[in-house]
């Protein structure tokens, strides 16, 4: 019978988890291959000392993830999906400042820069944390202080990877809620920019007849028209 695993989250360190429950249970492969995230070829490997590299393995008990009581239950069934008794610690964190990979770091700086140029309405409180930096930074790049100011390049925190988009736009909207900024949009500007694109396609429409039908005559065929006139003239013709 194939075991559904009853939730997503795996040990932080699955492998690793996976190469002690074999070593140290009697829980069949597919067993400890759901309650790792793993394929169940991969827990094989794992036992027969065919990856590439010998595992030292995490005990789930001392760090909480797994009790004895769940082993002891998927001994005792094989059908049984164990589960883990709390989330990683790395999963479970939801306060503290956001953890940024050491690659992305140096692109902090660029980051706040933009946000800084771009959204006044975003406070120092609100970038440090989208972005997981300090206020200090935050306010030597606004007084032009900052060690390599000189160097800073304004760029989207999104397209760099220090956060997501949804986060921004939620960011910006609530900001500018707060700063009593209308952000509805220019109804009027997105009628004349309707109006031009229409016009526009018309007259894309109107070129590309008239060139099919010059060279079903045989004909070369006339300039695009570039005026409201000329586009008038061309319907008339058609």
């Amino acid at each position: 019978m194939a075991i559904t695993p009853n939730r997503p989250v795996t040990p932080l360190m699955p492998h690793a988890t996976a190469a002690w429950l074999v070593d140290n249970t009697a829980l069949a492969f597919e067993q400890i291959a759901t309650f790792c995230g793993l394929h169940i070829l991969e827990i094989q490997a794992i036992a027969d000392d065919t990856a590439q590299t010998k595992l030292t393995g995490r005990d789930p008990i001392r760090s909480g993830e797994l009790t004895q009581d769940e082993i002891d239950k998927g001994q005792n069934n094989p059908d049984y999906a164990i589960k883990l008794s709390r989330m990683p610690e790395q999963q479970r964190r939801t306060s503290g400042p956001r953890y940024t990979p050491v690659s992305k770091r140096q692109d902090k700086p660029d980051g706040i820069l933009w946000v800084i140029k771009n959204h006044p309405e975003i406070t120092d409180n609100q970038i440090s944390k989208l972005i997981g930096t300090t206020k200090t930074t935050i306010a030597a790049i606004r007084d032009k202080s900052h060690w390599n100011y000189a160097n800073l390049q304004p760029r989207d925190p999104v397209t760099l990877g220090l956060t997501s988009q949804r986060e921004m736009d939620a960011l910006v909207s609530a900001a500018a809620k707060k700063a009593g900024i209308d952000t509805s949009p220019d109804l009027g500007k997105l009628g004349e920019d309707r109006a031009a694109l229409v016009a526009e396609l018309q007259a894309e429409r109107i070129a590309a007849a008239a060139a099919a039908e010059a060279a079903a005559n045989g004909e070369e065929a006339r300039p695009e028209p570039t005026t409201a006139l000329e586009r008038g003239e061309a319907l008339f013709r058609k």
